[in-house]
Protein backbone atom coordinates (compact mmCIF):
# COMPACT_ATOMS: atom_id res chain seq x y z
CA UNK A 1 0.00 0.00 0.00
CA UNK A 2 1.10 3.37 -0.91
CA UNK A 3 -0.01 6.94 -0.81
CA UNK A 4 1.66 10.39 -0.71
CA UNK A 5 1.41 13.47 1.50
CA UNK A 6 2.17 16.95 0.95
CA UNK A 7 0.97 18.58 4.13
CA UNK A 8 1.64 18.18 7.70
CA UNK A 9 -0.92 15.94 8.87
CA UNK A 10 -1.57 14.59 12.41
CA UNK A 11 0.57 11.19 11.22
CA UNK A 12 3.49 13.45 10.34
CA UNK A 13 3.21 15.67 13.43
CA UNK A 14 3.14 11.97 15.27
CA UNK A 15 5.93 11.10 13.67
CA UNK A 16 8.40 14.01 13.97
CA UNK A 17 7.24 13.33 17.69
CA UNK A 18 9.12 10.09 17.93
CA UNK A 19 12.14 12.12 16.99
CA UNK A 20 12.45 13.93 20.33
CA UNK A 21 9.75 12.59 22.66
CA UNK A 22 11.10 9.62 24.52
CA UNK A 23 7.46 9.36 26.65
CA UNK A 24 5.68 9.43 22.66
CA UNK A 25 8.25 6.87 21.81
CA UNK A 26 7.25 4.44 24.34
CA UNK A 27 3.27 5.17 24.84
CA UNK A 28 3.83 4.42 20.99
CA UNK A 29 6.31 1.64 20.67
CA UNK A 30 7.14 3.19 17.91
CA UNK A 31 10.43 4.64 16.99
CA UNK A 32 12.56 6.05 13.38
CA UNK A 33 15.43 4.61 12.40
CA UNK A 34 17.83 6.54 9.37
CA UNK A 35 20.57 5.37 7.31
CA UNK A 36 21.45 2.99 5.08
CA UNK A 37 22.79 0.17 7.29
CA UNK A 38 20.44 0.73 10.05
CA UNK A 39 17.10 0.66 7.63
CA UNK A 40 19.41 -2.54 5.99
CA UNK A 41 19.83 -4.62 9.34
CA UNK A 42 16.14 -3.85 10.67
CA UNK A 43 15.29 -5.57 7.64
CA UNK A 44 17.85 -8.54 7.97
CA UNK A 45 16.88 -9.28 11.27
CA UNK A 46 13.42 -9.21 10.83
CA UNK A 47 12.22 -6.42 13.45
CA UNK A 48 8.84 -5.19 13.01
CA UNK A 49 8.56 -2.07 10.45
CA UNK A 50 5.38 -0.24 10.47
CA UNK A 51 6.05 2.53 7.47
CA UNK A 52 8.28 3.10 5.07
CA UNK A 53 8.44 6.89 4.43
CA UNK A 54 10.41 8.21 0.97
CA UNK A 55 11.14 11.32 -0.61
CA UNK A 56 9.16 12.38 -3.35
CA UNK A 57 10.16 14.53 -5.94
CA UNK A 58 13.93 15.19 -6.72
CA UNK A 59 16.96 13.90 -6.41
CA UNK A 60 15.74 10.74 -7.52
CA UNK A 61 15.94 7.69 -5.25
CA UNK A 62 19.11 5.93 -4.46
CA UNK A 63 19.27 2.32 -6.27
CA UNK A 64 19.12 0.89 -2.91
CA UNK A 65 16.20 2.58 -1.65
CA UNK A 66 14.14 2.14 -5.04
CA UNK A 67 14.93 -1.61 -4.70
CA UNK A 68 14.38 -1.63 -0.85
CA UNK A 69 10.97 -0.33 -1.43
CA UNK A 70 10.09 -2.71 -4.29
CA UNK A 71 11.01 -5.88 -1.97
CA UNK A 72 10.31 -4.98 1.81
CA UNK A 73 6.61 -5.77 1.43
CA UNK A 74 6.28 -2.62 3.89
CA UNK A 75 3.46 -0.09 3.56
CA UNK A 76 4.73 3.07 2.29
CA UNK A 77 3.88 6.83 2.57
CA UNK A 78 6.20 9.58 0.24
CA UNK A 79 6.43 12.62 1.53
CA UNK A 80 7.30 15.99 -0.22
CA UNK A 81 10.94 16.81 0.73
CA UNK A 82 10.32 19.17 3.19
CA UNK A 83 8.53 17.44 5.13
CA UNK A 84 11.21 14.48 4.59
CA UNK A 85 13.95 16.93 5.79
CA UNK A 86 11.43 18.02 9.06
CA UNK A 87 12.11 14.26 9.95
CA UNK A 88 15.82 13.98 9.62
CA UNK A 89 18.60 14.37 11.33
CA UNK A 90 19.70 17.82 10.88
CA UNK A 91 23.51 17.04 9.81
CA UNK A 92 22.84 14.55 7.86
CA UNK A 93 20.37 16.57 5.50
CA UNK A 94 17.27 15.19 3.82
CA UNK A 95 16.81 11.20 3.87
CA UNK A 96 15.32 9.50 1.30
CA UNK A 97 14.34 6.76 3.71
CA UNK A 98 12.79 6.70 7.06
CA UNK A 99 11.24 3.38 8.28
CA UNK A 100 9.23 3.53 11.32
CA UNK A 101 9.78 0.50 13.64
CA UNK A 102 8.04 -1.08 16.44
CA UNK A 103 9.98 -1.02 19.71
CA UNK A 104 10.47 -4.65 21.68
CA UNK A 105 10.66 -4.45 25.61
CA UNK A 106 11.89 -7.81 26.10
CA UNK A 107 12.33 -9.01 29.83
CA UNK A 108 15.44 -9.68 31.08
CA UNK A 109 13.63 -12.26 33.65
CA UNK A 110 13.00 -14.55 30.68
CA UNK A 111 16.89 -14.12 29.46
CA UNK A 112 18.78 -17.22 29.45
CA UNK A 113 21.92 -17.10 27.28
CA UNK A 114 24.29 -19.85 26.44
CA UNK A 115 24.48 -23.33 27.43
CA UNK A 116 26.57 -25.34 30.28
CA UNK A 117 29.76 -26.36 28.97
CA UNK A 118 29.88 -23.80 25.75
CA UNK A 119 33.45 -23.29 24.27
CA UNK A 120 32.09 -19.32 24.39
CA UNK A 121 29.66 -18.97 27.46
CA UNK A 122 27.76 -15.54 27.26
CA UNK A 123 28.71 -11.77 27.86
CA UNK A 124 26.46 -9.37 28.57
CA UNK A 125 27.00 -6.08 28.99
CA UNK A 126 25.75 -3.39 31.97
CA UNK A 127 25.46 0.36 30.95
CA UNK A 128 24.68 1.62 34.32
CA UNK A 129 22.40 5.08 33.85
CA UNK A 130 24.07 5.93 30.14
CA UNK A 131 23.82 10.13 29.85
CA UNK A 132 24.31 9.84 25.87
CA UNK A 133 22.05 8.21 23.68
CA UNK A 134 24.90 8.36 21.14
CA UNK A 135 27.13 6.65 24.09
CA UNK A 136 24.78 3.82 24.26
CA UNK A 137 24.47 3.24 20.56
CA UNK A 138 28.22 3.23 19.95
CA UNK A 139 28.36 0.82 22.88
CA UNK A 140 25.52 -1.67 21.67
CA UNK A 141 27.74 -1.52 18.62
CA UNK A 142 30.89 -2.57 20.29
CA UNK A 143 28.92 -5.48 22.05
CA UNK A 144 27.76 -6.95 18.72
CA UNK A 145 31.26 -6.54 17.16
CA UNK A 146 32.87 -8.14 19.91
CA UNK A 147 30.26 -11.21 20.40
CA UNK A 148 28.49 -9.93 23.02
CA UNK A 149 25.03 -11.47 23.84
CA UNK A 150 23.23 -8.78 25.43
CA UNK A 151 23.07 -5.35 26.82
CA UNK A 152 21.48 -4.37 30.05
CA UNK A 153 20.33 -0.76 30.48
CA UNK A 154 20.12 -0.06 34.23
CA UNK A 155 18.86 2.82 36.28
CA UNK A 156 17.06 5.85 34.16
CA UNK A 157 19.51 6.39 31.22
CA UNK A 158 19.11 6.81 27.87
CA UNK A 159 16.50 5.87 25.10
CA UNK A 160 18.22 3.16 23.08
CA UNK A 161 15.28 3.72 20.45
CA UNK A 162 16.77 7.70 20.32
CA UNK A 163 17.53 8.42 17.24
CA UNK A 164 20.41 9.05 17.84
CA UNK A 165 21.29 6.14 19.31
CA UNK A 166 19.89 3.91 16.62
CA UNK A 167 22.34 5.75 14.29
CA UNK A 168 25.49 5.24 16.41
CA UNK A 169 24.40 1.72 16.59
CA UNK A 170 24.56 1.19 12.90
CA UNK A 171 22.18 -1.42 13.29
CA UNK A 172 23.89 -3.44 16.15
CA UNK A 173 20.47 -2.21 18.04
CA UNK A 174 18.11 -5.08 15.67
CA UNK A 175 20.86 -7.72 16.53
CA UNK A 176 21.78 -7.86 19.96
CA UNK A 177 18.84 -7.65 22.69
CA UNK A 178 18.90 -4.69 25.15
CA UNK A 179 17.52 -5.07 28.32
CA UNK A 180 16.08 -2.95 30.79
CA UNK A 181 16.75 -3.44 34.47
CA UNK A 182 16.43 -0.94 37.52
CA UNK A 183 19.58 -1.71 39.19
CA UNK A 184 21.95 -4.00 40.01
CA UNK A 185 19.62 -6.40 41.91
CA UNK A 186 17.82 -7.27 38.79
CA UNK A 187 20.85 -8.07 37.32
CA UNK A 188 22.23 -10.51 40.09
CA UNK A 189 18.61 -12.19 39.92
CA UNK A 190 20.12 -12.87 36.66
CA UNK A 191 23.50 -13.97 37.11
CA UNK A 192 22.12 -15.97 39.91
CA UNK A 193 19.84 -17.90 37.11
CA UNK A 194 22.45 -18.57 35.23
CA UNK A 195 24.70 -20.53 37.45
CA UNK A 196 21.79 -22.58 38.44
CA UNK A 197 21.37 -23.34 34.76
CA UNK A 198 25.08 -24.41 34.81
CA UNK A 199 27.06 -21.67 33.70
CA UNK A 200 29.35 -19.70 36.08
CA UNK A 201 29.06 -16.39 35.85
CA UNK A 202 31.06 -13.65 37.24
CA UNK A 203 30.09 -9.67 37.55
CA UNK A 204 33.40 -7.80 36.50
CA UNK A 205 33.43 -4.23 36.58
CA UNK A 206 35.87 -1.53 34.82
CA UNK A 207 37.40 1.45 37.23
CA UNK A 208 40.51 3.08 37.75
CA UNK A 209 41.20 1.98 40.70
CA UNK A 210 40.58 -1.35 39.71
CA UNK A 211 42.38 -4.29 41.28
CA UNK A 212 43.58 -5.81 38.30
CA UNK A 213 44.93 -4.76 34.69
CA UNK A 214 42.38 -5.88 32.19
CA UNK A 215 44.94 -8.02 30.36
CA UNK A 216 45.36 -9.55 33.55
CA UNK A 217 41.91 -11.34 34.30
CA UNK A 218 40.27 -14.10 33.23
CA UNK A 219 37.66 -13.57 30.93
CA UNK A 220 37.24 -16.93 29.59
CA UNK A 221 34.02 -17.90 32.06
CA UNK A 222 30.90 -16.23 31.71
CA UNK A 223 30.70 -12.51 32.32
CA UNK A 224 29.06 -9.71 33.22
CA UNK A 225 30.63 -6.39 32.33
CA UNK A 226 29.33 -3.55 34.11
CA UNK A 227 30.07 -0.06 32.87
CA UNK A 228 29.66 2.80 35.19
CA UNK A 229 27.89 6.13 34.16
CA UNK A 230 29.60 8.95 32.40
CA UNK A 231 29.97 11.57 34.85
CA UNK A 232 30.06 9.79 38.07
CA UNK A 233 31.40 6.10 37.24
CA UNK A 234 30.56 3.14 39.48
CA UNK A 235 27.90 3.48 41.52
CA UNK A 236 28.23 2.48 45.41
CA UNK A 237 25.26 -0.63 44.92
CA UNK A 238 27.51 -1.92 41.49
CA UNK A 239 30.90 -1.84 43.22
CA UNK A 240 29.45 -3.78 45.42
CA UNK A 241 28.02 -6.00 43.46
CA UNK A 242 31.04 -6.89 41.07
CA UNK A 243 32.96 -9.92 41.74
CA UNK A 244 36.19 -8.30 40.31
CA UNK A 245 37.02 -5.16 39.19
CA UNK A 246 39.77 -4.52 36.47
CA UNK A 247 41.25 -1.12 35.02
CA UNK A 248 42.77 0.03 31.95
CA UNK A 249 46.10 0.49 31.64
CA UNK A 250 46.93 4.25 29.89
CA UNK A 251 49.31 6.58 28.83
CA UNK A 252 49.72 9.94 28.00
CA UNK A 253 47.57 12.95 30.40
CA UNK A 254 43.54 11.54 30.21
CA UNK A 255 42.49 10.31 33.30
CA UNK A 256 40.43 8.07 32.27
CA UNK A 257 38.43 6.84 28.45
CA UNK A 258 35.10 7.37 27.99
CA UNK A 259 32.42 4.55 28.89
CA UNK A 260 31.92 3.01 25.10
CA UNK A 261 35.77 3.33 25.04
CA UNK A 262 36.04 1.50 28.17
CA UNK A 263 33.74 -1.07 27.13
CA UNK A 264 35.01 -1.85 23.36
CA UNK A 265 38.75 -1.68 25.04
CA UNK A 266 37.30 -4.18 27.64
CA UNK A 267 35.43 -5.95 25.24
CA UNK A 268 38.25 -6.78 22.73
CA UNK A 269 40.47 -8.74 25.56
CA UNK A 270 37.32 -10.56 26.50
CA UNK A 271 37.21 -11.51 22.69
CA UNK A 272 41.18 -12.43 22.43
CA UNK A 273 41.57 -14.15 25.53
CA UNK A 274 38.62 -16.68 24.15
CA UNK A 275 40.54 -16.66 20.94
CA UNK A 276 43.64 -17.61 22.36
CA UNK A 277 42.79 -19.84 25.12
CA UNK A 278 39.42 -21.59 24.32
CA UNK A 279 39.05 -24.18 21.89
Amino acid sequence: MTRRVSTRNASVQVWQAYLNNRTKRHRDSRFLVQGVRPITQALANDWPLETMLYRLGTPDLSSWARELLETSGVPQVGLVPELMAELGEKATGIPELVAVAVSRQPELDTFEPGEPGDNAPPVVVVFDRPNSPGNLGTLIRSADAFGGSAVIVTGHGADQYDPQAVRASTGSLFAVPVFRAAGAAQVLEFRDRQVRRGIPTRIVGTDEDGASAVYDHDFTEATILVIGNETSGMSAAWQEACDDMVYIPMGGTASSLGAPSAAAATLYEISRQRRTFVR
